[in-house]
């Protein structure tokens, strides 16, 4: 079964940061544009950043200048590093693999006030 794990979630007090990460077990991400949703409960699941093959990052507007996409094709990983964290932050957060259609389970981030 093809699986995103990812990893990095946690609690972070607000003004903090935390690194999530995303490693697909089973296949090669290279090539693929890949993105980071989260979700919090009684609402939809919102997209925070997607980056190309070719490293070209966006961002919503809500995460732009606190949040950094970036990924590492020879380690086989895509990152979101976040800074600045709000308590509004919190979340689960997902990675998603936009050209397989897979979504990794989920990892929880609590930003504390």
């Amino acid at each position: 079964q093809v699986q995103l794990v990812e990893s990095g979630g946690g609690v972070a007090q607000a003004g903090g940061s935390l690194k999530l990460s995303c490693t697909p077990s089973r296949y090669n991400l290279k090539n693929n544009r890949m993105e980071w949703y989260r979700q919090t409960s009684g609402k939809q699941r919102e997209i925070v950043a997607e980056i190309t093959f070719d490293h070209k990052a966006t961002y919503t507007d809500s995460v732009q200048g606190r949040f950094t996409i970036s990924r590492d094709n020879d380690k086989n990983v895509v990152y979101l590093q976040m800074n600045m964290l709000k308590p509004d932050d919190t979340a689960v957060y997902y990675c998603h693999d936009r050209t397989y259609g897979y979504w990794g389970q989920g990892t929880q981030v609590t930003v504390s006030s």
